[in-house]
């Protein structure tokens, strides 16, 4: 018997910094990158939430996705984590960053194949590093009380050295650049000009 599909939870909140643009709006293709990550997400989960700051307005209003705001302060992708579970904590979680325009079907696709509910997650193993991929990651409902103990205990905020302590079961990506990010203007212009050419 299949597991029930895990809710999506886009990860929107982070600020850009480096970039100096919201990241979920950059064009790849003539898309927005928020818009081609639900519209992947959607393709295998039945409930699709977007995360976001406390009291930060959507990056793309006309996708009306429900709005799960952190209520954990800005501790960066865990705060939002944490928040999901806090909202549903029966549901498991897909997780996915909203900066990975290379991403694609089939690697969502291996990731839900690959799920291991007995686990408390399931993530791609780094391409660069070997060490866990947590913003393209199915964390199950068990997951919620340990990812609470690390941040209130332990305070660690890391998701990626959290899943380092809590043997996730770990794959290899299909794609090696599926799982690549985007932060900065200069990777974003590379990033369009190699994969994206203008028609």
């Amino acid at each position: 018997m299949s597991p029930t599909p895990p809710n999506g939870l886009l990860l929107a909140g982070g600020r850009s910094s480096r970039m100096r643009h919201d990241k979920a709006t950059l064009s790849y293709d003539g898309q927005i990158q928020l818009e081609r990550a639900t519209k992947l997400l959607s393709q295998f989960c039945p409930n699709v939430h977007l995360s976001l700051r406390k009291n930060q307005n959507a990056p793309v209003e006309s996708l009306n996705l429900p709005i799960i705001a952190d209520a954990f302060g800005e501790i960066g992708p865990l705060g939002g984590i944490l928040s999901a579970f806090a909202s549903k904590p029966e549901h498991a979680w897909l997780v996915l960053a909203c900066d990975l325009p290379f991403l694609g079907e089939d690697t969502l696709k291996h990731l839900l194949e690959e799920r291991d509910t007995k686990k408390l997650a399931t993530a791609y193993s780094s391409s660069h590093d070997g060490l866990p991929e947590p913003l393209c990651a199915i964390y199950e409902p068990s997951a919620a009380r340990q990812l609470n103990h690390f941040f209130q205990e332990k305070k660690l905020l890391c998701p990626r050295k959290i899943l380092m302590q809590t043997e996730p079961k770990l794959i290899d990506p299909l794609d090696q650049r599926a799982l690549d990010n985007i932060n900065t203007p200069e990777e974003y212009q590379n990033a369009v000009a190699e994969f994206f050419p203008q028609r």
